[in-house]
């Protein structure tokens, strides 16, 4: 069953809006008994499941009213302020795999990597971060026992807001983890702080990584079994996934290897009932909410979750007029395509070999020389908004794709990698079976397969690029391997020149937006 977000969030504009500003005034209660206020509203145990619906939207809608209209993040366009697509454009449009012709504010800073603290993409992701933990922060606040004992909530409601509140506590670590992977030392705040105007403090690299690994690992308990949830919602093979992406940069975030916990914690995915879809193209259709291997899927619906982010962004900017794109459900923007370093990390882009390249090059040119030339570059056809069956989807303006943030193959690729790395516990015969089976799933049989010599390092970024480009995985892969900022490693347009140059290391994170520097003097800027 596929999370039904407009229905979730029906009538949590009143919340959203009103709630965390009054909770402080627990003691105002309106004459009027059909008024809903903070004070009266947990008293319903309904309300607690509207919060999380809330939180969930948040990472693939923008206000409440779709597909735009009384957005959550001001001062920036709406679609823009969307989760995953400003995530998408800080992860992959400033890397080798995308590029965009049009001129939106932000966009032409972060494609050539010539950003600064003023970036409007930027500050999008950082606010619609802090908003995300701000309502799990709500949610997990008014969730406690004492509080729900105070209400006088039956038990057998209580089990079920328990449960609520871990999903809560999940989605506010992946928020955290997001904000250490693109920030890293960022304002901290958790449900024990006051309500209302405060000035947060700054938490070190290293207290967030162990507070987002404290928390995860405590959730192992709590979330629901691998697969016990439905389509859109986490159980814990998604807490697993996220700590095993948080050791796997650990290196990265605070200069200590963890490569035997990515082992750890990516085996226990690979065992559980999460596997390989045998067709790699079901992963991103219309009704992927049903492919075996996705793991958390962002829900994007094109009658009950509009927005003008997600893979509504994705797919729209991909495909343009001349790809008959009507035939595969898509209006077509015609903005978006790839550099050629990715097109160059297949052995042909056709996909008569590796099925996974999905490219358009009729009337187009490999190299982008000139940004601002659509065809100046080959066009990804990866995303498609039609079923498994053919069908289209139900809107050709708004995707019915859901967004794959998690899926099971990163698991397999990730175990590779930490054996390679120096963990302790596997084998390279089995990082190698696992590295072939993602590659025998691409290639439909074994003739993709590799041998033990041949399994490397730059093999795994490589391979990487090839499962998972435009996932939003790339800029992660690219500091995590010394690359990003590295001359060694060079693409089109890296630093503002189409040879591309070396950056300077501190453009390997993102400076915390000016505006809450200047707002917040407990805020310092590393390296900006």
């Amino acid at each position: 069953m596929k999370l039904n977000i407009s229905k979730w969030i029906l009538g949590m504009a009143l919340v959203v809006a009103g709630l965390s500003s009054c909770v402080n005034d627990l003691d105002t209660i309106p004459l009027d008994k059909n008024t809903i206020t903070s004070a009266t509203f947990y008293d319903n145990p309904e309300s607690y499941r509207q919060v999380l619906a809330k939180i969930y939207g948040g990472l693939s809608l923008t206000g409440q009213v779709g597909p735009d209209g009384d957005q959550d993040v001001l001062g920036i366009d709406e679609g823009a302020s969307n989760y995953i697509r400003a995530y998408w454009y800080m992860q992959d449009m400033t890397t080798e795999m995308a590029l965009w012709i049009w001129s939106d504010p932000g966009i032409p800073e972060l494609q050539t990597n010539e950003w600064t603290s003023a970036n409007e993409i930027s500050l999008g992701m950082y606010y619609r971060i802090f908003y995300q933990i701000a309502l799990a922060n709500e949610l997990i606040r008014e969730s406690s026992e004492g509080k729900l004992n105070g209400r006088g909530v039956a038990d057998v409601a209580k089990e079920d807001i328990f449960g609520y509140r871990a999903e809560a506590r999940f989605l506010r670590a992946l928020s955290y983890y997001h904000a250490l992977d693109l920030y890293g030392s960022v304002p901290f705040v958790t449900e024990n702080d006051n309500v209302g105007a405060f000035l947060p403090q700054q938490i070190s690299k290293q207290d967030l990584f162990a507070y987002i690994e404290t928390e995860l690992k405590e959730l192992e308990t709590l979330l629901p079994a691998p697969g016990q949830n439905m389509a859109g919602r986490v159980d814990v093979a998604a807490a697993w996934m996220v700590l095993a992406k948080l050791y796997l940069n650990a290196e990265v975030y605070i200069s200590t290897p963890k490569y035997t916990e990515v082992l750890t914690y990516s085996k226990k995915v690979i065992d559980s009932k999460y596997k390989l879809d045998a067709n790699y193209q079901n992963l991103f259709l219309a009704d992927n909410h049903t492919a075996d291997g996705i793991i958390l899927g962002v829900v994007n619906d094109g009658i009950n979750a509009l927005s003008w982010g997600g893979t509504t962004m994705i797919a729209c900017s991909a495909w343009a007029s001349d790809m008959d794109a009507f035939s595969y459900g898509i209006n077509a923007w015609g903005g978006n395509r790839a550099r050629k370093q990715l097109i160059d990390k297949f052995v042909d882009y056709t996909g008569a070999t590796d099925k996974r390249a999905m490219f358009y090059a009729t009337d187009r040119t490999a190299t982008t020389d000139v940004i601002t030339e659509f065809k100046n570059g080959y066009s990804v056809m990866k995303y498609k908004n039609i079923t498994s069956d053919g069908s289209k989807g139900s809107n050709i303006g708004h995707m019915d794709i859901d967004f794959p943030l998690l899926r099971t193959a990163d698991a397999y690729l990730m175990y590779a990698e930490a054996v390679l790395r120096g963990a302790t516990g596997g084998t390279t015969s089995e990082a190698l079976s696992y590295v072939n089976e993602v590659r025998q799933r691409a290639y439909g049989g074994a003739d993709g397969n590799i041998q033990l010599s041949e399994l490397t390092l730059d093999f795994i970024l490589d391979e990487r690029a090839r499962e998972f480009y435009w996932e939003g995985y790339r800029r992660t892969d690219l500091v995590r391997f010394n690359k990003f900022t590295s001359g060694d490693y060079l693409w089109e347009w890296k630093g503002g020149v189409y040879e591309g140059k070396a950056l300077p290391d501190h453009f390997n994170h993102f400076p915390i937006p000016a505006s809450d520097i200047n707002a917040n003097p407990n805020l310092k800027q590393d390296g900006y």
